[in-house]
């Protein structure tokens, strides 16, 4: 989902892009290009705005997505938003004190998030990541990394990488951003715990027979 220009911008028309943890659809604009602009500055000086809000809200997030993955050292190009994993429960004390500091909070039609927009940028407040509530357990296992010099909860590796390969389906089924994750993660992530978390997703056991041809991933017996 830029807080550089030291206003928090009205809300443009359209929907949001493609999220790895639901099913929203970009309106885009016919004059843009096929590849959005690179908005990584903008989108990191949001990302660490926002998050000083939620850290000073004093309930549990995590940061996810993207933003996330850039947290955790893989080089990915930002392009459409920031987004945060947080308890439904928390959700009106955290939208709340989002107002309080100027950012402009939308309901959108989905029930799994709350979208929010300031400086320009993007902003998804996700309570469900692939399907799955957002609880405390997964919270709590969050590594708190620097994202562009504030320090704030990111989800952790062996969680960011099962919620995108989860999320993964018929419709969206892009392996394209998630190579270069799973090999920059490789040795952060327990491997084993998310392969049987996947077990039963055609999508995501097929990615991660692909990590194996590709030689990411030892390969399994019989394979």
């Amino acid at each position: 989902m830029n807080l550089t220009d030291g206003a928090f911008a009205p809300l443009a028309a359209g929907g949001t892009g493609p999220s790895p943890y639901g099913s929203s659809a970009r309106v885009s604009d016919a004059r843009s290009p096929a590849l959005p602009p690179d908005h990584t500055q903008a989108i990191l000086e949001t990302t660490k705005e926002v998050g000083a809000v939620l850290k000073a809200s004093g309930r549990p997030f995590a940061l996810v997505g993207s933003v996330a993955a850039y947290a955790h050292g893989i080089p990915v190009r930002l392009q459409h938003d920031t987004d945060f994993a947080l308890m439904r429960e928390d959700s009106d004390v955290v939208t709340e004190s989002l107002r309080e500091h100027g950012v402009q909070i939308v309901e959108p039609p989905e029930d799994w998030l709350v979208k929010a927009r300031a400086g320009g940028e993007e902003i998804d407040l996700i309570f469900s990541l692939a399907g799955r509530p957002v609880t405390a357990e997964l919270l709590a296992r969050a590594q708190t990394l620097p994202v562009d010099s504030v320090h704030m909860p990111v989800l952790a590796p062996t969680d960011l990488m099962t919620c995108r390969l989860l999320a993964l389906s018929e419709h969206h089924c892009d392996f394209g951003p998630l190579l270069p994750m799973a090999r920059g993660l490789r040795e952060r992530v327990e491997w084993e715990r998310v392969r049987e978390v996947v077990v039963g997703a055609p999508m995501g056991e097929a990615f991660l027979y692909l990590l194996e041809l590709l030689d990411v991933l030892p390969r399994r017996h019989g394979s």
